[in-house]
């Protein structure tokens, strides 16, 4: 898979373990979508509306501590990035109840949060009549619709993370946006359809 003009990921892998800084920064780029996302639903789900996944510091932490990953594949770098997501989450967690306050939110570690949730991206949107090379890599396809999610309109990206990723039912989902029930399930439907243009299935 290619994922910029600086070459492919394990090219850019081979060069970040080697010290090369460019390499690093665009193969950090390539994961931004993916952590905001699962960021997005831990935050949600936790701080309603206190935090925003941009004060996560998952990114600042991986550039700082890459000289600690020793996988060499795209799952294993994967995964340690949502390690890191876990603790920078327990951290804004933290920030936002105190550590003094005992409190169910803290009572049980958030380190794999994170890999729930990237369960819940692929097994939500990733289509269960996928070929079976698309289904061996289940965590490779998350972090491609965390993209292709990305490349969607405003209004197209957020009816479907919050039909099927925080699992609102169409009338919450339409109070959320303010919209009427019928036109959210024809954006709903419009949608998935772009999705699935983006990801290059069929219609």
């Amino acid at each position: 898979m290619r994922l910029h003009d600086d070459g492919t990921h394990e090219q850019l892998l081979a060069r970040a373990r080697g010290g090369d800084e460019r390499a690093l920064g665009s193969l950090l780029e390539h994961y931004r979508p993916y952590l905001t996302l699962l960021a997005r639903l831990e935050i949600r789900s936790r701080l309603q509306g206190k935090a925003d996944p941009t004060d996560l510091e998952a990114f600042l932490e991986a550039a700082r501590h890459f000289a600690r990953f020793r996988g060499s594949t795209e799952p294993e770098l994967a995964a340690w990035l949502r390690q890191i997501l876990g603790g920078c989450l327990t951290h804004l967690v933290r920030r936002y109840y105190g550590t003094g306050a005992r409190d169910v939110r803290l009572e049980r570690p958030l380190g794999d949060e994170p890999d729930r949730s990237s369960q819940m991206i692929d097994g939500g949107l990733i289509d269960q009549e996928s070929s079976p090379s698309q289904r061996a890599s289940r965590r490779e396809e998350a972090v491609r619709l965390a993209d292709a999610l990305q490349l969607l309109p405003d209004d197209y990206r957020e009816v479907i993370v919050l039909r099927h990723l925080e699992g609102l039912t169409f009338p919450e989902v339409a109070a959320r946006m303010g919209r009427t029930l019928d036109s959210v399930e024809k954006l709903w439907v419009r949608a998935l359809a772009r999705l699935k243009q983006v990801l290059g299935k069929d219609a």
